[in-house]
């Protein structure tokens, strides 16, 4: 029960009343531990005072309120002077205490957080009782000492056993704390590089190619590191802890995708190049000294199974614009047993962390996460000499393409949309991390904090590594990518409608025989950087046409995918053929051989672009004949056989869609042709009717 306070004149029964003492001896013992809680730097000794602090809170209650009742009937009846006066005020200070401290008590022993309303009620109740004790008990000690009669003797003798009795339970209050304080095993973080450990790129650089660095430049010890899911087990951020449970950052150093390139780049160039992706994707192995000489599993030696974690992501200090994971981490000084998920010790630590949270939003609540520039140490990405042994080139980099996209209008958020306000919307909270008053369009008490789905374009993983809430993630990535997901805060800074809308442009009517030309017109609504982003050497966006006739025959085809899901040649397709020094395809994503690219299609933020398709109309409604290819090219698709109908209308449907993974790289991850699949969204699509209209006998 977090603080107390001071106490008046023991009742009529006289100075030698035991109850009185008590009561005294714990009001100033938890006054005092209160006192220290809110002047004392955070120090296990004062993790420990909380703890002390409230079990004396609790055991003052039942006294505390015999002692208010009692002394109030036993001088209800005395005249009015300035004793009685501020004998008031120290009774009602006391049931203010007893009161508010219950109510935190309860709060963080049982709720998501305690209430600063009545925090701040409990603090002043303790000063309130402090200044009234003083003007209430000095003058009767000093009445009693110029009294020199029997009665004062008495009188005298009375008090020094009252407060004897006091100052024992006093004293003996914190006889507690330093047992617990002695007992506690705080444990021992091992952070030290491994003995063997190879600083390649030099001692003054251990997690060089990353720029990545810590506060100390040391290693960390993963278990400082890790731990998420304790995050949620105290009933705070379960919310929280179930979005990011299924999202990116938490499966960084998870994916097949990642685990796989990471070995191949080791054995190439040595394991100590995998640093180069540990910033972003597995900062927890990282810091811990993981990526070294003769490691044959670069990730999971720690039984981790996070990447970007909770304390990893909150624990940045500062950022810089330069890419490749260029940020500052600081070690976070952890509460009690915090180290320890299991066992009683649990219990303890979510309670400080609810009681004594000062300490926790200090580590991990930061103006900074809520800029741009924050993510831009990861979300921006380049290799140099060091890399490729050649020079540098620039890779994905969402930070400048939003920095000077149309949605970035520097100094007026009214029109600005950062990227927290798109992939981190807000959602109705019921966890201790709602509201914020920071936000130009936001409040303290608004009832929201922001999605740490992060949602992106990731469909994949999720259900290939059978993540909790994968099913549901998948589909909310796939509303993500349609656009189909309201932001009600930001809606009026962009159009509705998928994020990349496809309009089709034809003829209305068109003769057998001649000509059709179909245009596509596709523009970038809403993304604040290029699409599609991200690694472009393994994403595919691609326009998918098919043309029937009226009986649902098909006319012409573009962007179709075979029986083994390749992209059919020829089809218009965003994405990035990287190269290496030789020319050839980097295409298994070993971005530490790239030096340039041969070809490069994507959309910047609130441009459009135009893919153009045309064939000839033909005169009858036709079909392929049965031993036929179904793709545009196939030199048997060219043979048609006419049903002796004649073609009325030709249909038009144009998709826009989308998948995380090229099929080749899948392959390469799985060893060869696989049932390894990424799931191929519909971004968005139009449909158009031409009319037909026969000409001789074309």
């Amino acid at each position: 029960m977090p603080v107390s306070s001071v106490q008046t004149q023991p009742p009529k029964r006289g100075w030698r009343d035991h109850i009185a003492a008590l009561v005294l001896g714990l009001i100033v013992a938890g006054a005092v531990s209160g006192l220290a809680i809110w002047w004392i730097p955070f120090s296990v000794a004062n993790q420990w005072n909380v703890i002390v602090h409230t079990v004396v809170g609790l055991i003052l209650v039942p006294p505390a309120i015999w002692y208010v009742v009692s002394h109030w009937r036993a001088y209800a009846g005395e005249p009015l002077s300035h004793v009685k006066l501020t004998g008031y005020f120290a009774l009602a200070a006391i049931l203010l205490l007893v009161v508010s401290g219950m109510v935190l008590t309860v709060q963080a022993g049982f709720g998501g957080r305690i209430s600063y309303a009545w925090d701040v009620v409990h603090i002043v109740a303790t000063f309130g009782c402090l200044a009234a004790i003083a003007p209430h008990l000095i003058p009767l000690v000093v009445r009693s000492v110029r009294g020199k009669s029997d009665q004062a003797d008495d009188l005298r003798a009375g008090q020094g056993a009252y407060f004897r009795r006091a100052t024992f339970w006093i004293v003996g209050s914190f006889v507690p704390l330093a047992i617990l304080v002695a007992m506690y095993d705080e444990p021992d973080l091992d952070n030290r590089l491994p003995e063997d450990y190879s600083f390649l790129y030099g001692e003054d650089r251990p997690f060089a190619p990353s720029l990545a660095r810590t506060a100390t430049n040391q290693a960390y010890d993963p278990r400082s590191m890790s731990g998420s899911r304790s995050c949620g087990t105290a009933g705070c951020h379960e919310q929280i802890l179930e979005e990011w449970q299924v999202s990116a950052h938490r499966y960084s150093a998870l994916d097949p995708g990642f685990r796989t390139i990471q070995a191949t780049m080791g054995e190439q160039n040595g394991p100590e190049s995998t640093r180069y992706c540990a910033g972003c994707h597995d900062p927890i192995s990282l810091f811990a000294g993981t990526k070294n000489l003769y490691v044959d599993e670069l990730t999971s030696q720690h039984g981790l199974d996070e990447g970007v974690s909770c304390i990893t992501c909150h624990s940045i200090q500062e950022t810089d614009v330069q890419g490749n994971a260029n940020y500052v981490i600081e070690q976070p000084v952890r509460y009690l047993y915090e180290l320890k998920p299991e066992g009683p010790g649990r219990l303890v630590r979510d309670f400080l962390i609810r009681a004594y949270p000062d300490q926790h939003k200090e580590s991990f609540s930061k103006r900074l996460f809520k800029s741009p520039e924050y993510c831009a140490a990861c979300h921006k990405q380049f290799v140099d000499e060091e890399i490729n042994q050649v020079g540098w080139v620039q890779l994905q980099n969402q930070f400048d393409n939003w920095k000077n996209s149309r949605w970035n209008e520097p100094g007026d958020p009214e029109k600005t949309i950062e990227c927290r306000e798109c992939h981190m919307p807000l959602t109705v909270s019921r966890d201790p991390a709602r509201g914020d008053e920071e936000d130009y369009n936001r409040t303290a008490n608004d009832g929201r904090h922001r999605s740490h789905r992060f949602l992106g374009a990731n469909q994949a993983v999720p259900v290939w590594l059978d993540l909790p809430g994968a099913d549901e993630h998948v589909e909310l990535t796939r509303k993500w990518l349609r656009g189909e997901i309201e932001v009600p805060e930001i809606a009026h800074k962009w159009r509705e409608g998928p994020a990349i809308p496809i309009e089709i442009e034809t003829q209305e009517r068109v003769a057998t025989g001649e000509e059709v030309t179909i245009r596509t017109h596709l523009t970038n609504n809403k993304a604040g950087h290029e699409f599609p982003t991200g690694p472009l050497d393994i994403i595919q966006a691609w326009v998918e046409i098919t043309v029937t006739d009226q009986n649902g025959g098909v006319v012409f085809e573009s962007g179709h995918r075979d029986e083994e899901h390749f992209i059919e040649p020829g089809s218009f397709i965003y994405k990035v053929e990287p190269v290496d020094r030789y020319g050839n395809l980097v295409d298994r994503h070993n971005l530490w051989e790239m030096v340039g690219v041969r070809f490069r299609r994507s959309l910047f933020p609130g441009f459009s672009d135009q893919a153009e398709f045309s064939f000839l109309c033909p005169a009858s409604v036709l079909e392929p004949p049965e031993d036929a290819g179904s793709r545009l090219g196939d030199e048997a698709v060219q043979i048609r056989v006419a049903e002796g109908g004649r073609v009325e209308r030709l249909d038009v449907t144009a998709r826009l869609l989308y998948r995380k993974f090229d099929q080749f790289l899948l392959n390469f991850l799985a060893g060869g042709p696989s049932e390894l699949i990424s799931p191929v969204t519909v971004m968005s699509e139009d449909h158009a009717t031409i009319e037909v209209m026969t000409t001789g006998g074309r």
